[in-house]
């Protein structure tokens, strides 16, 4: 699409809601509740695209833009953050776009593109997750290929997704990324985690022990994966910022649903005027985090070298909404928001890690900080 063609945009958002609406939030309520992968959903988007929507469309991808992958996670978000999740966890290997060769994008991308294989980050590690340069996981040279020791903690698609993009130590002081298959001899898995929320989406650690891969799993230069990371975590900012922004605007979509059709004292609640004053800061709340991320992503189309600022910003301020709107959501939900029955209760849930993960939100308070300070120096 064009940048510039709000009505494509708008043409793709409608098709998407509408997916959102008939194929993801039937699942919702079901996959959080059993703990599972939201399977159905995922099998569904591909019909759309939607696991390949970055990647090229040599390779199977649709080559859309960072605001189709933004809409997509907004409207996904919007009915369940689980299944935007594992629809947008597809979009990890992006990097072999970014720092692989030929021959590896023509060997994974297009299984990730037709839906045949998942993605997952091996960053965090259980001495920390902020911490990225005190990573503790080995890659050792041995001949033409590389010995791998370590363990990964919180991994996102942790046992389900066949490709791992592992951070590790090559040097004293320096890095490399590393793409790990599930099945390669010494790669096993933690116990799946029990969360607070995210439910729908399976966690557990990721142990490496002796795994050796070819020269061909080196992804880039093997001393510059701290930066190459870097690059990486910007784009995926951008799009944990969308999520959180979706779960923020479903919350106020129940809370506006709830609130007419609730009654008390003869009328409807909605007609109370200290609920329409929630409702109004949580809309404004919304708004105000929708038009930074999109500025934000406006900056990293056009290559603006404050986009890494901007993503920070955006990242907070829609997270930060997010956890707010939801606990504004549950509340005007009375009783009722409090019981597993109403999608309030599991956006809410749902919302927290947002503030934690892609760097806590006081992390990215301190990077924003510097960027400040450095931009006025």
């Amino acid at each position: 699409m064009n940048a510039g063609d709000t009505h494509a945009y708008n043409e793709f958002r409608g098709t998407v809601r509408r997916f959102a609406r008939a194929e993801v939030a039937p699942h919702a309520a079901e996959i959080d509740r059993d703990k599972r992968p939201p399977v159905e959903a995922f099998e569904a988007s591909l019909a759309l695209g939607l696991p390949g929507l970055p990647y090229p469309e040599r390779l199977g991808g649709q080559g859309g833009d960072m605001l189709s992958q933004c809409i997509v996670l907004e409207e996904i978000g919007r009915v369940c953050a689980s299944t935007a999740l594992t629809v947008s966890s597809s979009w990890i290997l992006m990097a072999v776009m970014d720092f692989g060769t030929p021959a590896q994008q023509q060997s994974i991308v297009p299984d990730i593109t037709a839906g045949r294989a998942r993605c997952a980050w091996g960053l965090t590690e259980p001495q920390g997750g902020s911490d990225l340069m005190g990573a503790k996981t080995q890659a050792r040279r041995d001949g033409d290929a590389w010995v791998i020791n370590g363990t990964k903690r919180f991994i996102t698609n942790g046992g389900w997704a066949e490709w791992y993009l592992i951070f590790a130590r090559t040097e004293p002081k320096r890095f490399g990324l590393f793409l790990v298959h599930k099945n390669d001899p010494g790669v096993s898995f933690g116990a799946q985690e029990r969360k607070m929320g995210m439910r729908g989406s399976p966690t557990c650690d990721v142990i490496l022990e002796n795994v050796r891969v070819d020269a061909g799993r080196q992804l880039g230069d093997p001393t510059r994966g701290a930066e190459n990371i870097g690059a990486a975590l910007m784009r995926s900012r951008l799009h944990i910022a969308a999520h959180a922004l979706g779960i923020a605007s479903g919350a106020l979509d129940e809370a506006v649903h709830y609130t007419t059709g609730r009654e008390q004292f003869g009328q409807a609640i909605a007609r109370f005027q200290m609920v329409r004053c929630i409702v109004a800061d949580m809309a404004i709340k919304v708004e105000a985090a929708r038009a930074t991320l999109y500025r934000a992503v406006q900056m990293y189309e056009s290559g603006d070298p404050q986009a890494k600022l901007q993503a920070s910003i955006a990242k907070v301020l829609c997270s930060d909404a997010a956890m707010a709107v939801t606990t504004d959501a549950v509340q005007l939900h009375g009783g009722y928001g409090y019981l597993e029955d109403y999608p309030v209760e599991r956006m809410m849930r749902d919302a927290k890690v947002t503030q934690i993960w892609e760097g806590t939100n006081q992390i990215q308070r301190l990077m924003i900080a510097k960027d400040v300070y450095d931009v006025l120096a």
